[in-house]
């Protein structure tokens, strides 16, 4: 049976993630963190790591960015996952003055939190504020999580769907030792550094229009080693075996400080 890490607690989006991604029997293993997430995988206590990387409402997980470019291992494939929130508790919603969950979360129900007028306090996992809940036992405090962690942990649900827009999708990379083998829809993920002069971006993004190669994102993030330079993450269509793409990446790494190649993997679908 395949080992799965993700980071939370049973119920988390990560593992419901996990288990919509292998449409399998999987063994799911929680970590506290991302970090030790990567690390069970790299350890070969799992076969593979499931890392959230950006929300489509509230944008890029910084702290899975930034583990990418540490990582030894492989991305090896991705999926879109639909983001269904709960406000879970004790009693009813006219009780409720505060609630708890992780950032992320909060975010996504922003404008439930501000016309309830409850107080967010965040928490490190989903499913996490749920054993919160159950630890503290209080009527007035409810939490953000999703259905099936209030069924794992036998708490009510006050109210679903409160998340602030219906088009909520969290993309999820899937990370082994090994590498994926090539299919016929694939994308290819990399991080490159530049010098910090005019025109070193261009010289770059010249490079992928040069050989008709479709960027589908670019990131970038703070270096942590420079104020004010940056590395860049950047996924476009193709896999590393096409000879087109070989010879792009070639022709960048002239004008890179530094190259890592994610891997290559199929591309998701939203569904």
């Amino acid at each position: 049976m395949l080992r799965t890490a993700f980071q939370g607690e049973r119920g988390a989006y990560s593992e419901a993630a996990a288990i919509h991604f292998f449409k399998e029997g999987i063994q799911t293993i929680p970590y506290p963190t991302f970090y030790e997430v990567l690390e069970s995988t790299e350890q070969s206590k799992s076969d593979y790591a499931i890392l959230p990387v950006e929300n489509s409402l509230e944008g890029s997980v910084g702290e899975s960015y930034d583990l990418l470019l540490t990582t030894k291992l492989n991305v090896v494939g991705e999926i879109y996952h639909r983001i269904k929130h709960c406000l879970i508790g004790f009693d009813g919603l006219e009780k409720i003055d505060t609630v708890y969950s992780h950032p992320q979360a909060l975010g996504q129900c922003r404008k439930f939190i501000q016309e309830h007028k409850l107080k967010p306090i965040p928490t490190y996992d989903t499913a996490g504020s749920v054993k919160i809940l159950l630890e503290l036992k209080k009527d007035n405090l409810a939490c953000i999580a999703s259905k099936k962690a209030a069924e794992i942990y036998r708490v009510p649900i006050i109210k679903e769907g409160i998340e602030d827009n219906m088009n909520n999708y969290t993309r999820f990379l899937i990370l082994a030792t090994k590498k994926q083998e090539k299919t016929a829809k694939d994308k290819t993920s990399i991080i490159f550094s530049i010098k910090h002069v005019p025109g070193a971006l261009y010289s770059i993004l010249e490079k992928f229009n040069a050989n008709k190669i479709n960027l589908t994102k670019i990131e970038s993030r703070p270096t942590k080693s420079t104020p004010w330079e940056y590395n860049f993450y950047v996924d476009f269509e193709g896999n590393l075996e096409d000879p087109h793409v070989q010879e792009m990446l070639e022709r960048i790494k002239q004008h890179t400080l530094f190259l890592k190649v994610l891997g290559s993997y199929p591309r998701a679908e939203l569904s």
